[in-house]
């Protein structure tokens, strides 16, 4: 849906969650000498500023990526510390990076990057900063569609939707099961928020009857302000790294003692 803009959202407690896992998995797939494909269907506008008017408005940035940094949620050597130390040193303490920037922390020359961002206004701000990928103004289901198996076969897929209309909960199992079958070898990521109406519930039920050996990781947490719905943070990962059930595991740990 074109009214989503995620600066509303930026470095909030899912972001945390999700961010954390997909820097993990960048860290240790570019650990080995062989390139690599890094596909994104939802990216967003890929720079955040914590500072500005959006952010200030929800305060959840405050409550996710402030407090974590604060309280040293994070280990020092943790790959998303890495990421996020060097996105403050080239644009300021306020800034944040979204997946798009983690992703080009860890990407090396012979890797192959495309971004599907559909939102016109979003599109264009990714375009400043995302000069290391392949930019695509579609849809990004159907983008992933067009390119899997991309070239190189190893790599990373991360969906990423907004869920702002309740249908994409129905369309996601087919479009996950589509691309996991053209591209079995790739790591398939798959972000869902936790919600108190539990509407996702049936779609992680259908994910993980058609994909049992796929990593599910749940995180919860206070709602960010009264009446808001989202309570938690959900990653469905195919072909999970090696490793990253622990990172996981660690993360829920983290998440139980809020």
């Amino acid at each position: 849906m074109l009214s989503y803009q995620h600066a509303y959202h930026a470095g909030n407690l899912a972001d945390l969650h999700k961010h954390a896992l997909l820097a993990w998995m960048l860290d240790y797939l570019t650990a080995k000498p062989k390139p690599l494909s890094y596909l994104e269907t939802h990216a967003g506008r890929g720079l955040y500023d914590l500072s500005g008017a959006e952010s200030a408005k929800t305060g959840e940035a405050r409550a996710g990526i402030t407090r974590a940094l604060a309280e040293g949620w994070l280990p020092e050597d943790h790959p998303l510390n890495q990421a996020l130390d060097q996105i403050r040193t080239l644009h300021g303490p306020a800034a944040y990076a979204g997946s798009p920037l983690i992703a080009r922390y860890f990407l090396r020359p012979e890797d192959n990057a495309h971004l599907a961002e559909l939102h016109p206004a979003e599109h264009a701000a990714l375009a400043q900063v995302a000069g290391f990928a392949h930019l695509h103004a579609q849809d990004g289901f159907q983008m992933a569609n067009a390119l899997c198996p991309p070239t190189p076969r190893r790599g990373l897929l991360l969906i990423d939707p907004s869920y702002e209309v309740k249908a994409d909960y129905e369309s996601v199992p087919r479009h996950i099961a589509k691309l996991s079958g053209k591209w079995n070898v790739g790591v398939i990521a798959l972000w869902y928020p936790i919600l108190t109406d539990n509407r996702q519930a049936p779609m992680v039920r259908a994910l993980m009857r058609d994909h049992p050996e796929a990593l599910l990781s749940e995180v919860r947490f206070p709602p960010a302000r009264p009446g808001h719905g989202m309570v938690g943070s959900g990653m469905f990962v195919i072909n999970p790294p090696y490793g990253l059930e622990a990172e996981a595991a660690r993360l829920a740990t983290l998440y139980a003692g809020l």
